[in-house]
């Protein structure tokens, strides 16, 4: 079953949001969080603590929430934030961008002691987006407010043309309620993708493909991942599936890199702490 809920939905059809999309599809993005993307993805900050563009390194932070040059040209986007959200507990406001790529299984928050609250809502986004959580692969629609169960390993993918676009807001406290005004009712369950269980033959093909090379280790971790979204499995098992795939190689270096790639994204990372591929 899910963790992450779904907390609302937002009138987002009352907003004129293409123009400012068009803005954010042509924002470049500084690359922050390659270790953990395959394929097109990236963070746009619109408003943290120090309203620098360059402050894009996600943090807890005690000051108030500063809007970035980036935000300042999206006054539509963020008027969607601040007339449904409580910005006293705010910290930042970031759009994710995801095309033709995958997200690696993570768990987020490791580096602090504190987790906060993190809540997605998607302003573009299509039935080929999907988030999973766990063993279960699931659709968030476009206005639908979810809490992201952040502290569960956790994935996302996209094999849309057109980027989804999703606004990502961090609050402090992840115990207290968060109060969202002015939302409609859903109209639609919540959508969770079936999958068959993967087959004995398509595990080998993954695993024993003999194709995993120190040269080729970061981009072949992709297809690893990417089979959690079509098959049933759980999100963690594309760590087990890599770590193999390397212990089959002979190569202890490569079965340690992957065993440090697994640690790295869902059991233990410092602040700051970048993966060296």
């Amino acid at each position: 079953m899910l963790k992450s809920e779904r907390l609302a939905v937002l009138p987002i059809d009352s907003y004129d949001l293409d123009s400012e999309l068009a803005v954010v599809d042509s924002h470049e993005y500084d690359g922050k969080y390659d270790a953990f993307t395959f394929g097109s993805w990236s963070s746009h900050v619109l408003a943290n603590g120090s309203g620098a563009d360059s402050d894009t390194a996600f943090r807890p932070h005690e000051g108030s929430l500063t809007l970035t040059e980036l935000g300042k040209q999206l006054p539509n986007i963020m008027s969607l934030v601040t007339e449904h959200f409580p910005v006293d507990r705010l910290q930042w406001v970031r759009i994710f961008s995801l095309r033709d790529g995958i997200i690696a299984p993570h768990v987020d928050f490791l580096e602090w002691a504190k987790p906060g609250t993190r809540v997605q809502v998607p302003l573009r986004t299509s039935e080929e987006s999907l988030h999973s959580e766990n063993g279960t692969v699931y659709h968030i629609r476009r206005g639908e407010v979810w809490r992201i169960h952040s502290t569960d390993p956790h994935s996302a993918r996209s094999t849309a043309e057109a980027a989804r676009l999703s606004l990502c807001l961090d609050f402090s406290d992840a115990e207290e309620p968060l109060a969202i005004r002015g939302d409609i009712p859903a109209t639609e369950p919540i959508r969770v993708v079936e999958r068959p269980e993967p087959t004995e033959a398509e595990l080998e093909e993954l695993i024993g493909s003999g194709n995993l090379t120190p040269a080729t280790m970061r981009s072949d971790f992709r297809r690893f991942a990417e089979l959690h979204f079509e098959r049933r499995a759980h999100a963690t098992a594309a760590f087990d599936w890599y770590v193999e795939a390397a212990r089959r190689t002979g190569d202890e270096d490569m079965v340690a890199k992957a065993e440090a790639y697994r640690t790295y994204c869902i059991e233990k990372r410092g602040d700051g702490e970048v993966f060296d591929w």
